[in-house]
């Protein structure tokens, strides 16, 4: 049977907080409930109309004015969790400082779904293929999760434990993105290979590495849509750190990334391909970050 996309069939009660504490409290009423979080709604909408998920509650959160933000100072770029994906592209720091998660973002779907979309609501989503997720772990970024009985940090590679999971209980809410000052003479870069310019990644990969005159004093390489959850190359790092960036460094750097990855086959691509073009992107992206570093 067919599904109608355009209606929503089932009901639920939908509760629209107005501060931070009031969300806090319907998710500690709710947590034994079947309870989502709105923050965008390109992801939950959509799952909602198409994979049958019924939710009893929907928590709106857009509208909490104190986690709609985004700031850059000496601790680096702060970004709140309903700040859309647009405002994220939009910021001159994003763009001049952190390449990657600027290109990554540029990336994303068509510029309506940017404008009501979320990089917490991508991040909690879960997906293998998210965009955002290879550059925020490569940045070493941090969540930061809350509830109402405090909050705690949480780095990005440890909160995207499997293809839907993170590590966020029933009654917290992601409150924002926390990503440090990167350091002088490095680059960032990030590449993605779908079936069409919006559609989402058949493979993905972020770079970032700090160059020391023509040696890679140290660098992480991390790929999306080739595992479970978007993964770093750990291998490939370690056989590209302390090096000059010949070629014949890079051919290896590639070789062993193709070999750390886990594709596997689905409809938008085989697992022999996402391996043969992982050694091209790498290469590419490499040396794409290792330009930006320059002395």
């Amino acid at each position: 049977m067919q599904t109608d996309t355009k209606i929503l069939a089932h009901e639920f009660e939908y509760l629209t907080p107005n501060t931070l504490n009031e969300a806090l409290d319907m998710l500690d009423r709710y947590q034994d409930k079947n309870a989502k979080i709105l923050a965008g709604g390109t992801d939950l909408l959509v799952k909602m109309k198409t994979i049958n998920l019924k939710p009893d509650y929907i928590i709106n959160i857009k509208n909490i004015q104190e986690i709609n933000f985004i700031t850059y100072n000496d601790d680096g770029l702060k970004i709140g969790a309903v700040t859309s994906l647009s405002q994220v592209e939009k910021s001159k720091e994003v763009k001049a400082k952190y390449s990657a998660l600027y290109e990554a973002i540029k990336s994303m779907a068509a510029i309506a779904v940017r404008n009501m979309g979320t990089i917490a609501g991508n991040l909690c989503n879960a997906s293998p293929a998210a965009d955002t997720a290879p550059p925020l772990i490569a940045y070493g970024a941090e969540v930061k999760l809350a509830n109402k009985r405090g909050e705690r940090a949480v780095p990005v590679e440890e909160f995207l434990t499997g293809p839907g999971k993170t590590v966020i209980s029933s009654n917290e809410l992601l409150t924002q993105l926390n990503i440090p000052v990167l350091d002088e003479n490095t680059g960032s870069s990030f590449l993605k290979i779908g079936r069409v310019k919006a559609d989402i990644a058949k493979i993905n990969i972020a770079v970032y590495l700090e160059r020391k005159n023509n040696v890679c004093k140290s660098c992480k390489i991390v790929f999306g849509s080739v595992a479970k959850t978007p993964i770093r190359v750990k291998g490939a790092e370690d056989i590209l750190r302390g090096q000059q960036l010949t070629s014949d460094v890079l051919t290896k750097v590639a070789e062993k990334a193709s070999e750390e990855i886990k594709p596997i086959t689905d409809i938008r691509s085989t697992a022999e391909y996402r391996h043969e073009i992982a050694k091209v992107m790498v290469e590419k992206a490499v040396n794409l970050a290792w330009e930006r570093a320059g002395d």
